[in-house]
């Protein structure tokens, strides 16, 4: 169990202890061979309640108990959760909530640090962003509470002439907070009731309009961040000279960093399996010495996906020779655990293209040791 990666999980279930299903009423006598139930008759289903099977029994049933334990001992349960996920029971009272935010052309170009300023003084934890120009669907889908207005149709073109500022937003009950900040619909409204808000410190004098967006829900903001920040995956690997320590704390800023990781194995990397990773390389003259420190002992291979995942985990990858990676990015990965030029802690796929064949080679439902 200390020897290698276990995956805890917290899950819950509806308070319900039972749960209905459809059956069909069984009659009062058995009918003689060979005898047909009448065409017309028809025997309405009926719903019958069943005890919810418990997650161990579900287990046990899938011949999956030999490789999962389960505590349901409400005490115990919480200990565990305090020791392993210590933030967690903070976040769920606190309603900790994401929101998108979008900053209007205006804004974006002349005024979107010091807008950058106030959202991190309010407490605000910015988990992505971009500067993208909104296309006349994304822009009538923000702008929409102005559309009938006279100059509904100059303020969409406006909107996707120029780039906007999207941000995905978290902190304590982010929706309400961030639309509460930017105050009202329009700079009028905004004045006459919300005078502190964003809306009346950032006024323009190009549209009557509040210059900024946010979304009306939990629901809509989960939508919209889908949609301005699609998920995207990657190819990340954790050598074998990386030590126990060293790996919990790279996966600990995997983590931090906003990735999901979505799949997950530790193997040891033949040369059959690292050439469908290395597979760029295979060629060259130094390949025999990455096979050589690949075959040390044991790498985890992951996938991780986020928002612009392929060059995000570049970036915190860092220059390939560690002794550069020092000098140029010194908080990278690679800066920080990676020894030489071969055994450099960390590996990611160069492009979206080779993250896909290279996840497709590796985790594959036809693979045995997956």
């Amino acid at each position: 169990m200390t020897n290698g990666l276990s995956c805890v999980l917290i899950v819950s279930q509806e308070d319900s202890e039972v749960i209905q299903e459809e059956t069909l009423p069984q009659t009062d006598t058995e009918e003689e061979p060979g005898v047909l139930e009448e065409p017309h008759v028809r025997f309405a289903p009926v719903m019958i309640k069943k005890k919810r099977d418990s997650l161990q029994e579900y287990m046990d049933r899938q011949h999956m108990s030999d490789y999962c334990d389960v505590e349901d001992d409400a005490v115990k349960v919480s200990k565990l959760i305090d020791i392993l996920f210590p933030d967690f029971k903070t976040m769920k009272s606190t309603n900790v909530q994401t929101t998108l935010a979008l900053l209007h052309p205006d804004i974006c170009e002349e005024e979107k640090d010091d807008v950058l300023n106030v959202i991190h003084n309010e407490g605000f934890t910015i988990l992505m962003q971009r500067q993208i120009v909104l296309s006349e669907e994304e822009a009538r889908t923000v702008c929409k509470i102005h559309e009938n207005e006279e100059y509904f149709d100059n303020l969409i073109g406006h909107m996707t002439s120029n780039h906007s500022y999207v941000l995905a937003l978290r902190r304590e009950n982010g929706v309400e907070y961030w639309k509460t900040l930017i105050g009202p619909k329009t700079i009028e409204e905004a004045y006459a009731s919300h005078p502190q808000s964003l809306c009346v410190q950032f006024a323009s004098g190009n549209f009557p309009t509040n210059q900024f967006y946010g979304s009306s829900s939990k629901a809509a903001a989960e939508k919209e961040i889908a949609h301005f920040f699609p998920p995207q995956s990657t190819l990340a690997l954790i050598k074998p000279h990386v030590t126990h320590k060293e790996r919990m704390e790279i996966l600990k800023t995997i983590k931090e960093a906003g990735f999901e990781l979505t799949l997950m194995k530790e193997m040891h990397l033949t040369p059959e399996h690292a050439n469908k990773i290395y597979f760029k390389i295979t060629g060259k003259d130094f390949y025999k010495n990455v096979l050589e420190v690949l075959s040390l002992g044991m790498s985890l291979v992951m996938v991780l996906t986020k928002w612009n995942a392929v060059a995000e985990w570049r970036r915190m990858v860092g220059p390939v020779d560690p002794e550069e990676a020092k000098l140029l990015s010194p908080e990278s990965l690679r800066a920080k655990y990676g020894l030489d030029i071969l055994r450099n802690a960390v590996h990611g796929a160069s492009n979206f293209s080779e993250a896909s064949e290279i996840i497709s080679n590796v985790f594959t439902e036809g693979n045995p040791e997956n």
